[in-house]
Formats: structure tokens, sequence, C-alpha cells
């Protein structure tokens, strides 16, 4: 029981750190994470310990922790290839995207409510002239942490 007590609590460990820290562990340039494996040594620790308590023998302890301790790896490294994958990280040029501002712009502070799909949230913006709250608007500029915006002036 103390081993798999032991192997648990050093998964949960390295999991902490891989997530807090970063990746610390890397195998295989990038074919097992530091976060797999923690994840691994956990369910590990933890189907042996419950096999152990519920009385069976031990190799069935060992056989069953590294079976499952194994497709929890894999698992867990499967979702993290399919996260990395996601829009997250990729670049979305907003040039263009209309949206409606939250609240009065300036040109050293402001903030809008962009219609794109990717925008969750609301995005500093500024102007090079006045816009009200409640103004629709265009990004005319997209920069890091801002959006310079612009009046909606639909085409006649």
């Amino acid at each position: 029981m103390l081993v798999f007590a032991l192997i648990g609590v050093a998964g949960l460990v390295l999991l902490l750190v891989s997530l807090v820290v970063g990746e610390v562990v890397d195998l295989g340039d990038g074919a097992v994470s530091g976060t797999s494996l923690g994840v691994g040594a956990v369910v590990f620790g933890a189907v042996g310990a419950v096999v152990t308590v519920n009385g069976w023998a031990p190799w069935i302890a060992y056989a069953a922790s590294v079976a499952v301790g194994l497709l929890a790896v894999l698992v867990a490294q499967l979702l993290i290839r399919r996260l990395s994958a996601t829009e997250d990280n990729a670049h979305i040029d907003l040039v263009g995207v209309q949206g409606t501002a939250t609240t009065d712009i300036t040109q050293s502070s402001g903030e809008v409510a962009l219609d794109a799909v990717s925008e969750l949230e609301r995005r500093l913006a500024w102007s090079t002239e006045p816009i009200a709250s409640g103004t629709r608007v265009v990004v005319l500029e997209h920069q890091p942490h801002s959006v310079r915006v612009g009046p909606y002036r639909p085409e006649d």
C-alpha cells in the first residue's frame, strides 16, 4: 500500500508542478508530457490503493495499476494534444470585425464587445475620434492587447 501512496503523491506533485510552472518533463519530443505522466502516476496510486484495501492479491493490484495508469497517460496525452491544436494560440486578425462600444471610447481608453465568434470577452479599445457608448464600431487596427476602432458606417 505504501508504494501506491508514494507513487500517487509523486504523480500529484509532478502534475501540480507541470500545471503551475510548465512542462518540466517532455519525453520523445512531446510524445509524453509531465502532465500526462503525473496523471498516470496519480491513477496508478489510486487504483493500487483501492485494489489493496479491498483485499485482493498484490499482483492484481500491480497489474491493474499498470494497465489503468498507462491508459490514463495515453488519454491525458491525447487530450493535451487536442487542446494544444485548438485555436487558442492561433493569431486571429480582427481588422474589419464589427462590434459595439460598451463604454465611451477616446484616444486613450475604451472598451468594445466584438461580434467575432472567437471574442468571448470585451476588449480594450481606443479611437482617434470620440465614440459614444452603444455606438456600432469596426476594428481598424488589431494590437496584442487592444484594438483601434472607428464608427461603423455602412456603405449606402
